[in-house]
């Protein structure tokens, strides 16, 4: 086993709890402004940059796991990493998707006018 990179018993806590605050106030912001058509720039590239920091997250946990770090930290890097890979990257194309339909839905608008 090498030498912990971090303490596991203080310190495991850390990357998830950051990543899932991250994540959770960015589902609260798409869920307000995805269904009024705002902000598509900055939430798509808000959203990509967190589904990037997954999967950095998801190899971190899987390098510490195959070089014999202590569990609280490859757990700790690992499940947010898996977690954070699947739901954000699903998500994404259901946020591009009700982008679409929103300026979708903003054109047929003016085509009654």
């Amino acid at each position: 086993m090498t030498e912990p990179w971090f303490d596991p018993i203080h310190h495991a806590w850390i990357p998830g709890t950051i990543f899932g605050g991250a994540a959770g106030i960015m589902g609260a912001l798409v869920g307000w402004l995805v269904p009024q058509g705002k902000a598509r720039r900055p939430i798509v590239r808000s959203w990509i940059a967190l589904w990037i920091l997954s999967w950095a997250m998801l190899v971190a946990g899987i390098v510490a796991l195959e070089t014999g770090q202590p569990y609280g930290i490859w757990y700790g890097l690992l499940l947010p990493g898996v977690i954070g890979t699947v739901v954000l990257g699903g998500n994404l194309v259901v946020i591009l998707k009700r982008y679409r339909e929103v300026e979708e839905r903003r054109l047929a608008a003016k085509d009654l006018l």
